[in-house]
């Protein structure tokens, strides 16, 4: 049964700016300074042209193949159904321990002492919100969207406001760590292909995906710029690269400790945001390797009454819940920056591979995002390189072992 078609521009947008703006942005700077010092806003850049590029790849792609699974679907079509596969397992993978990461955010913010409680309580709801229709979804997705932009607008005036620019760079830095610092702030902006996940339920997809995966790109770009800027601005870069809450301490150091009562709720807030729009895309992935029979086939299934992939969804809320109760937040995130940065690897090389009258970017745009993509993976830290190489051959293993295990066709 195929999903219905219910998307137009702006709920496309929304979904990007959910996913994007989300609890990335109230996190990521502090780590990101304490790898890249006062050179944020350069890693900032360098994290935004790689995201711009796979960006237009995804756009293209999704434009051509319009149907749930993304670069799952893409890797399939263009480059064989192991690249395909594997994109899709570090996607649903990497982005299940991101959603775990989400909610134990929540958790942390509205409850510290039950955070894990919380964080539980909110993955229930969000799936039976999903289960009961995209466009509930979407409803509540402007909402938090529109409430987070605003508080974080209210923090830039604020930050930008009271800027001193205190004297302190940290420690030198080099290439390698701009790069690294670039990586982990990737995190924040990897949202946007969740419209490209939707795009069996996106009306026009032909036009609506190349328009709204740039828009929500670029807003989302410039609003990080400004709050990068008033962050260095209010604290410093090493007294950013410490601080667990750097948006509170910006408002706070800018005389306008008032807000951060403020800040906490939509922190939270944001999280639930970038929650749902990852449950949303990692479930429509699902559905997709279900469909294909990647994944169990009992996931191929349409709930009739609101057109949602509901036994897909109800898995994915389990996954998570399952995650939530045992995993560790830093790890889950480092491991979901290196499995969406080799996502969109892939993303980039099926790119790569369209012809003119296909809608084929120019040239440069895929092979700078599979590079950079790849360059960003390599650089982050350690354990997450190893602990994402690991899940890929694992992947990788389980494809061979079922491939093998398949009857010869007749």
């Amino acid at each position: 049964m195929a999903l219905t078609r219910r998307l137009g521009t702006t709920d496309a947008v929304v979904v990007g700016l959910g996913a994007m703006i989300g609890a990335g942005v109230f996190a990521a700077f502090a780590p990101a300074a304490a790898a890249a010092g006062s050179w944020l806003p350069l890693a900032l850049a360098v994290a935004g042209v790689v995201a711009y590029c796979n960006a237009v790849s995804s756009a293209r792609l999704a434009a051509l193949y319009p149907t749930s699974g993304g670069t799952y679907v893409y890797g399939r079509k263009r480059l064989g159904d192991l690249w395909g596969y594997l994109a899709g397992w570090g996607f649903v993978v990497g982005k299940t321990a991101s959603c775990a990461a989400m909610a134990l955010t929540v958790g942390s913010y509205v409850w510290p002492q039950h955070a894990r409680t919380v964080g539980v309580l909110a993955v229930a709801a969000l799936t039976v919100l999903n289960l009961l229709g995209v466009q509930k979804s979407m409803i509540a997705a402007r909402i938090i969207v529109a409430v987070v932009i605003a508080v974080l607008l209210t923090v830039v005036a604020a930050g930008l406001g009271g800027a001193t620019w205190p004297a302190g760079s940290g420690p030198a830095v080099g290439p390698v760590d701009v790069l690294q610092g670039a990586g982990l702030l990737f995190f924040a902006f990897a949202g946007y292909a969740r419209i490209a996940t939707l795009g069996e339920e996106v009306r026009d997809p032909a036009r609506t995906i190349p328009r709204a995966v740039p828009l929500a790109l670029g807003i989302t770009l410039i609003l990080y710029a400004a709050v990068a800027l008033a962050v260095l601005g209010a604290l410093g870069p090493a007294r950013l690269a410490v601080s667990t809450a750097p948006l509170a301490d910006t408002v706070t150091a800018a005389g306008a400790s008032w807000l951060t009562g403020v800040v906490r709720p939509a922190a939270a807030l944001a999280a639930l945001g970038s929650l749902l729009a990852l449950i949303l895309g990692v479930s429509r992935t699902t559905f997709a390797m279900a469909r294909d029979r990647h994944l169990p086939g009992v996931l191929d299934a349409v709930s009739a009454r609101h057109g949602v992939p509901h036994r897909a969804e109800v898995a994915v809320g389990a996954a998570v819940i399952a995650l939530v109760l045992l995993v560790d937040l830093r790890a889950a995130i480092g491991f979901s920056s290196f499995g969406v940065l080799v996502y969109y690897a892939v993303a980039n090389a099926s790119a790569m591979t369209l012809r003119r009258d296909e809608g084929a970017p120019a040239r440069p745009v895929p092979v700078a995002g599979l590079v950079g993509c790849l360059v960003l993976a390599a650089t982050l830290p350690w354990p997450s390189v190893v602990a994402g190489l690991a899940v890929f051959a694992v992947g990788a293993l389980v494809w061979l072992l079922r491939r093998r295990s398949r009857p010869a066709a007749p």
